[in-house]
């Protein structure tokens, strides 16, 4: 009998903007997202946060954000930074910090870790945020054994170019049909993203659109793959 095949669907930035919060709400409602990354800094966090504590399924994972860049005139410049990623103590911080505020907003550890625009792939980000989810026992993403990551689902080229196709339900159902099997995380950022400054926006409501389309569910059906969320990764260790 073949493994099963099992999809965590999370999106990122929960708690950016209220935009953001609607947009994935729906798609966890009305939709396949079963998990959410929060970002603790920013004013619509506590009520993402509240969210989440409503609904024990959900798992919700820290988004460390440590800045954002966008890919303006052949370079990437900053929207903004909170510290400057090579200097490992303020970044080690800063992280502690976003940590200590997750915990009071969620009122618990969070299930997972990642970081805005994956600067965590990156030292000294990487070497200290693995050294955080050893001691918390938790996936970090790009570097948990047990869950793959997909980032193939997200409307835009590395250089911020516009790839509508890539957020169409006929691509969407594609990944699907590729999962291997075990744990696969496939990343999304569903929204509103009139509220928000930032180089992905317009495609959010693509996104959400997408995750919410009937069809796409029907092909989840049709392929035997098992949605869960990081609680279900968490309890498979236990098994």
């Amino acid at each position: 009998m073949p493994a099963p095949r099992r999809l965590i669907v999370n999106a990122d930035d929960f708690g950016q903007t209220a935009g953001i919060n609607r947009g994935i709400i729906e798609a966890h409602e009305h939709g396949i997202v079963t998990s959410a990354s929060l970002m603790v800094r920013w004013p619509a966090a506590a009520a993402a946060a509240a969210y989440a504590r409503g609904r024990p399924g959900f798992s919700l994972g820290l988004h460390v954000d440590l800045g954002e860049w966008t890919y303006r005139a052949g370079k990437w410049v900053a929207l903004y930074e909170v510290v400057a990623c090579d200097d490992r103590a303020a970044t080690a911080t800063e992280i502690a910090r976003q940590l200590a505020a997750f915990r009071r907003l969620a009122g618990r550890d969070p299930t997972h870790l990642d970081s805005h625009q994956h600067v965590h792939r990156e030292e000294p980000v990487c070497s200290i945020l693995q050294e955080l989810a050893g001691n918390l026992r938790v996936p970090l993403r790009h570097f948990a054994a047990r869950v793959r990551y997909c980032g193939d689902f997200y409307g835009q080229s590395g250089k911020g170019e516009p790839l509508p196709e890539a957020i169409r339900a006929e691509r969407l159902i594609e990944l699907i049909q590729q999962l291997p099997a075990g744990f696969t995380e496939l990343g999304c950022h569903p929204g509103d993203g009139s509220d928000v400054d930032s180089m992905y926006r317009s495609e959010r409501a693509g996104e959400v659109k997408t995750l919410c389309d009937s069809h796409v569910r029907k092909a989840l059906a049709a392929e035997g793959v098992d949605r869960c969320s990081f609680h279900e990764v968490a309890a498979s260790v236990l098994t």
